[in-house]
């Protein structure tokens, strides 16, 4: 069993699609504060009306940092994280620099997320690793992992949504597996019903990216209610 406020804050009801409209980011965040979930991630460029909205409420602001592919420079992602964290941001999603960590490049990669990390200025940060990548190199996602709790985030996350695919079930339990009690999981591109979120829960994650929040919601309802 698991009770409707407890599934709900594990929802980041999620407005990223290209094609999202101011109109759809506020009929998404009204969704989101309906619904009283974790948050809301927004594209940058609604922080300061998101922030607005959810001004009172357990509603936090959660925009994405150079979204989807990570390979901006650091000052770039430091100086996004910065205005965003000014414009009312409660926690940050970044993109790990997949290219980098692939060349090995390793030191830069920690780097690059510590200093998000110190941009957030305590703001919880995630990292998204884009698990599509990682399909048969358990290794190197633990890798990802253990850095990324190295350079002090408090989340490690799969997806962005834009990949060929998300997460696998077994690619959580790494993941959940590389890292202390400390850091929190999160999975994105794949939690589509109650179940998938019942499945992601019982692996030890946290927190789960959600467009069918309404549904999942109501499967709830349907269930449990």
């Amino acid at each position: 069993m698991i009770t409707k406020k407890e599934l709900a804050k594990m929802i980041d009801h999620s407005l990223l699609k290209p094609t999202v409209t101011k109109q759809d980011t506020i009929a998404g965040i009204e969704i989101a504060l309906k619904y009283d979930v974790a948050t809301v991630t927004i594209k940058p460029c609604w922080v300061k009306l998101t922030a607005e909205m959810c001004k009172g409420t357990d509603v936090l602001v959660d925009p994405v940092i150079c979204f989807p592919f990570g390979y901006d420079t650091t000052e770039t992602k430091v100086f996004a994280t910065r205005q965003a964290i000014e414009d009312g941001a409660g926690e940050i999603d970044m993109v790990m620099n997949l290219g980098m960590f692939l060349s090995g490049e390793y030191d830069y990669v920690q780097a690059d997320m510590k200093a998000v990390v110190d941009a957030a200025q305590g703001a919880p940060v995630k990292v998204i690793f884009e698990t599509a990548y990682f399909l048969t190199d358990d290794d190197k996602l633990t890798k990802a992992c253990q850095m990324a709790e190295a350079a002090g985030v408090s989340f490690v996350k799969t997806s962005t949504g834009f990949a060929p695919a998300g997460y696998t079930l077994h690619q959580l339990k790494v993941m959940r597996d590389a890292v202390s009690d400390k850091v929190e999981v999160k999975a994105a591109q794949g939690v589509r019903s109650l179940e998938d979120a019942l499945a992601v829960r019982e692996l030890g994650v946290t927190r789960f990216g959600a467009t069918r929040t309404v549904a999942i919601m109501n499967q709830w309802e349907a269930r449990f209610g």
